[in-house]
């Protein structure tokens, strides 16, 4: 998996990297703390990287058909952070733009 170019081709196929972050999503983690150092220990890399790659994997067919109960509930909950976020930006007199 590439940051620079994401592939939306729905024929692509997932890389080692894309394969184990999903493996990894799909543990439950008690405490985001205890998280961002598996991602550490397992990975290499900060969490901010990390979830930049994951962003990008929520966004790929290929990753919807290799495990489509766990993209689909990621990107419910992506969706619904993007949403407590825009609230709470409207609350505090800020706009969204």
């Amino acid at each position: 998996m590439t940051l620079e170019r994401p592939s939306h081709d729905p024929e692509a196929q997932l890389d080692p990297l894309a394969l184990r972050v999903l493996a990894f999503e799909a543990h439950a983690w008690q405490q985001p703390g205890v998280k961002a150092e598996g991602i550490r220990d397992e990975f290499g890399m900060s969490a901010a990287r990390y979830y930049r790659i994951l962003g990008e994997l929520l966004d790929s067919p290929a990753a919807l058909r290799h495990d489509p109960m766990l993209v689909k509930r990621l990107l419910r909950l992506r969706e619904a952070r993007a949403a407590t976020r825009a609230r709470r930006s409207l609350s505090n007199g800020r706009t969204l733009d």
